[in-house]
C-alpha cells in the first residue's frame, strides 16, 4: 500500500509540475529557439525569421532566436530537435522535405511520424516551371511538342537532391512519363543562373525563387503547379499548369511548425493559439504575400489536421522518389 501511495504522489507531483509548467510556458526569462534545417538566407529561413517576428506578440513578448542547422536535405536540422528536451523551447520549421525525408534517406534518426508534436501548418508557397530564355516554345503546349522532338536531350536543373525543385521535376517527368537528365546544385541562385544563361533547359522551382526573373522576363514560364491562378503580380497571368493541359499536377513547398515527441499538450496548444495569431498579423501577410506564398486557414493549422497533411504528402511522394532511385544516401 504504501508503495502505491509513493507511486501515486510521484505520478501526481510530475502531473502538478508538468501542469505549471505549461502554464507559465513560455517563461520570460527563457528563449525559444526555432530551428530551421536551412543556410540563412534561403526561402524557409525568410519564412522562419518573419514568424519569429509574428509570434512574439502572442506569445507574450518572449526572445525567440532562429538557429539555422542545414545539412542533409534538412535532416541534420530536423534530428537535433527530435533530441531536444520536449518543453517548447526547441520547435522545429521545416518545408515538405518533413515529407520526403522517409523516401529519401534509407535510414533516418527520428521518425517523422512519431518523433514530433505537430503545431500547425504555416503556408502553402506554389512552384513554376520554367526554361531558359532560348527555348523555342512559348507555352506549355509548345513545351510538350518540343519534350516530345527532344526525349533523351533534355536537362532538368535543381536545386540538389532532396529540394523543392528536385522533388518538383521527380513529379513533373513521373506526369508526363518522359526521363529527363537531372543537373544538380548546391542551392537554387546557381540553378537559375545557369537556366538564364541557356547552360540547362527546365526547372521547376518555388515562387520565391523564379518570381523576379519571370517578371524581368529572363527565363520562359510556362505555369504554375497550384490549382488557380496566383493573384501575385507578375504571375497572375500565368497559367496554371492544370489549366495549361497537365492534368492532376499540384504540388506547393508547404512549412510546418514542430515540437519534441513528448512536449506536454498545454504547450502545444500555447504554441498552435499563438501560431493562429501571428498568421492574421498584417506584416507577416505582407511580407508571404512578396514571398507568393498563401497563408494557411483550412484545417491543416490545427495539429490533427497538419500531421493527417504530412501522412498523406509521405504516402505520396515516398513511391515517386523509390520509383526514381532519388536516394540521397
Amino acid at each position: 500500500m504504501q508503495k502505491l501511495f509513493t507511486l501515486a504522489a510521484v505520478a501526481l507531483a510530475a502531473f502538478a509540475a508538468t501542469s505549471v509548467h505549461a502554464q507559465d510556458f513560455p517563461a520570460k526569462d527563457r528563449t525559444i529557439t526555432i530551428v530551421v534545417p536551412f543556410t540563412a538566407g534561403g526561402p524557409t529561413d525568410r519564412v522562419a525569421r518573419d514568424l519569429a517576428e509574428a509570434l512574439r506578440k502572442p506569445l507574450g513578448g518572449p526572445t525567440i532566436v532562429v538557429d539555422n542547422t542545414a545539412g542533409a536535405g534538412s535532416s541534420i536540422g530536423t534530428a537535433k530537435v527530435a533530441r531536444a528536451n520536449p518543453d517548447g523551447y526547441t520547435i522545429l520549421l521545416n518545408h515538405i522535405g518533413m515529407a520526403t525525408m522517409p523516401g529519401l534517406y534509407r535510414k533516418l534518426p527520428f521518425n517523422v511520424e512519431n518523433d514530433f508534436e505537430y503545431a500547425g501548418m504555416i503556408n502553402d508557397v506554389p512552384m513554376t516551371l520554367i526554361g531558359k530564355p532560348t527555348l523555342p516554345a512559348n507555352n506549355y503546349k509548345e513545351l510538350t511538342g518540343w519534350i516530345d522532338a527532344n526525349k533523351g536531350k533534355i536537362n532538368l536543373a535543381n536545386a540538389g537532391i532532396g529540394s523543392a525543385s528536385h522533388l518538383c521535376g521527380l513529379l513533373f517527368q513521373s506526369a508526363i512519363k518522359t526521363e529527363m537528365t537531372p543537373v544538380p546544385y548546391k542551392g537554387a541562385a546557381p540553378a537559375i543562373a545557369d537556366l538564364m544563361g541557356n547552360q540547362v533547359d527546365l526547372l521547376c522551382d518555388q515562387t520565391t525563387n523564379t518570381t523576379q526573373q519571370i517578371e524581368g522576363k529572363k527565363v520562359k514560364a510556362y505555369g504554375v503547379t497550384t490549382s488557380k491562378r496566383l493573384t501575385t503580380p507578375g504571375l497572375k497571368d500565368l497559367p496554371t499548369l492544370k489549366e495549361a493541359g497537365l492534368a492532376n499536377f499540384e504540388v506547393t513547398v508547404w512549412h510546418g511548425l514542430y515540437a519534441p515527441k513528448g512536449t506536454p499538450a498545454p504547450v502545444i496548444k500555447r504554441l498552435n493559439d499563438a501560431l493562429k495569431v501571428a498568421l492574421k498579423d498584417p506584416t507577416f501577410i505582407k511580407n508571404q504575400e512578396a514571398l507568393g506564398a498563401v497563408i494557411v486557414t483550412d484545417g491543416r493549422l490545427d495539429p490533427a489536421g497538419h500531421k493527417k497533411f504530412v501522412s498523406a504528402e509521405i504516402a505520396k511522394w515516398t513511391p515517386i522518389i523509390k520509383a526514381a532511385g532519388a536516394y540521397a544516401d
